[in-house]
């Protein structure tokens, strides 16, 4: 019984699997020719990603001056330390909160109506839907210079409309007025982002399946309550990975601010990365880089939650 048992065995010469050796041997050098074939991009993406990364990290705990390079002395927290001091930093954090929350509210609002009325099959869909899509292949500073052209205080067509119907006696100095200027950006941005969620929401309607609504439909359901009851939570994971990814968006985004008011008037529009582009102009690239820094902690909150809600949805 043992010299049957013994016979039956597979050895390393019968016709089955590849020896140890060997395929340890087949592993090896398949390993090694995707690393070769990987090599040139690991050594771009490093040289031209990571390292100006480390390199303007590096910047924030120095006095680096694009004016003064003979000497960058360490300097530890003291660019972190001014920036907080700075008398402007409030306005600052309050700027960029009112930037992420008065224009993450009406584009989704507006996208998700948008995107309802889109839903549904109509006579020249696509052209409505190509209307709607447009504004999203635009250059945010381009939609900046053209909102500017729109708020000028003489020839605006913004202060033109709102004359006719009466709303004002005179031209208002949108991008001169602090309180008005922030208006003007929110309400630029606003313009700018309801095609994201549009187009996101859009999609998410398309996976609700017809029979659930129709069933619905049957047992009496309105529209309203198979809005709330049905669509709603049938595509919430997808609302809040929308949005998470939008308030990353929103908050590191600060070309139509650039374009219409370059955190003016008197520093009174500016949002967190605007500030650290004022500083990068301006050759202190050591305060620059600490910014940079806070933003990208900030954005690193934001993005676990995003992973997070994404581990979830892929679950």
């Amino acid at each position: 019984m043992s010299l049957l048992t013994r016979e039956a065995r597979p050895t390393g010469l019968s016709g089955g699997a590849a020896p140890l050796g060997r395929r340890r041997v087949f592993r090896s050098r398949h390993g090694w020719t995707i690393l070769a074939f990987l090599a040139p991009a690991i050594v771009f993406v490093s040289w031209f990603t990571y390292y100006p990364m480390l390199q303007g990290a590096g910047m924030a705990f120095r006095d680096w001056n694009l004016w003064d390079l003979t000497s960058t002395p360490f300097v530890g927290l003291d660019n972190f330390t001014r920036i907080f001091a700075d008398p402007i930093f409030p306005t600052v954090a309050w700027n960029s909160v009112l930037w992420v929350v008065c224009s993450l509210v009406p584009q989704f609002v507006i996208g998700f109506l948008i995107a309802l009325a889109l839903r549904k099959r109509f006579r020249f869909r696509g052209l409505y839907q190509a209307l709607v899509f447009f504004p999203w292949a635009v250059s945010g500073f381009l939609i900046g210079m053209l909102f500017r052209w729109m708020f000028n205080a003489e020839f605006g067509v913004i202060n033109d409309l709102l004359m006719k119907a009466g709303l004002i006696d005179s031209p208002l100095p949108w991008l001169a007025d602090p309180k008005l200027a922030m208006v003007a950006v929110i309400t630029a941005n606003i313009w700018y982002g309801v095609t994201f969620f549009a187009i996101m929401i859009l999609a998410a309607l398309q996976s609700v399946p017809d029979e659930m609504l129709e069933a619905a439909s049957l047992d009496g359901a309105g529209r309203v309550r198979q809005l709330f009851s049905i669509i709603i939570p049938y595509i919430a994971m997808t609302l809040l990975l929308t949005v998470l990814l939008r308030i990353i968006w929103i908050f590191n985004f600060p070309d139509i601010i650039w374009a219409m008011t370059a955190g003016g008037p008197a520093n009174q529009t500016h949002i967190i990365t605007t500030w650290m582009i004022n500083y990068t102009q301006q050759g202190n690239y050591g305060l620059a880089s600490a910014i940079g820094l806070i933003v990208v902690a900030v954005l690193f909150v934001f993005c676990a939650f995003y992973l997070l809600a994404m581990k979830k949805v892929t679950k």
